[in-house]
């Protein structure tokens, strides 16, 4: 088989229709060869969804807003009709990620390995640390850093330090996932 036929057959993200649902997608957005966006799903612009990273609307509504990055192996999820998925504009959802049926604010950072459970909320500018564990219907504050398992209250991070930290993530998400050429 010809390289270029093999690439163009394989080399793409898994987008599926279920339930009556299909994914929208802005036109700018970045999808990883072997992302899989599935069901009632909505992308803003000029997002990226990376390598092995699953978008899985198949029983509620994950709605992600602009400039938001979900990195490399993060699971995105919600309970049957009774959680839904928000991400705001310029969230960066770091590697290995699993977001059930939560609210991620704008401007916020979720680190590596994090996982966010249902009907949690974790407000404009907060900061998850790696590894940290938001039980359910836990409210993050705005400017907060949270971290631990379970995660708990750390500090509270200037305004002013948290967006510049967390809208450098989100421009050089932006930025990488211009090195990828779509057209190879």
């Amino acid at each position: 088989m010809p390289p270029n036929l093999y690439k163009n057959i394989t080399d793409m993200a898994l987008i599926k229709s279920v339930r009556g649902f299909t994914p929208k997608i802005a036109e700018d957005v970045f999808l990883a060869d072997n992302a899989t966006v599935v069901g009632d799903v909505t992308i803003g612009k000029g997002c990226s969804i990376w390598f092995n990273a699953v978008l899985r609307g198949d029983v509620n509504t994950i709605t992600i807003g602009n400039h938001t990055n979900i990195q490399d192996g993060s699971v995105l999820h919600t309970l049957y009709e009774k959680s839904t998925i928000e991400i705001g504009d310029h969230v960066s959802i770091g590697h290995n990620v699993t977001i059930h049926g939560a609210k991620i604010e704008d401007g916020a950072l979720i680190g590596m390995g994090a996982t966010v459970l249902d009907h949690a909320v974790v407000g404009e500018g907060a900061i998850v640390a790696a590894n940290a564990l938001v039980l359910s219907n836990t409210i993050i504050e705005p400017g907060t850093l949270w971290g631990g398992v379970p995660a708990k209250f750390i500090k509270k991070v200037d305004p002013e330090q948290s967006k510049e930290l967390n809208q450098k993530i989100a421009n050089n998400y932006a930025m990488y996932a211009s090195w990828y050429d779509k057209e190879d």
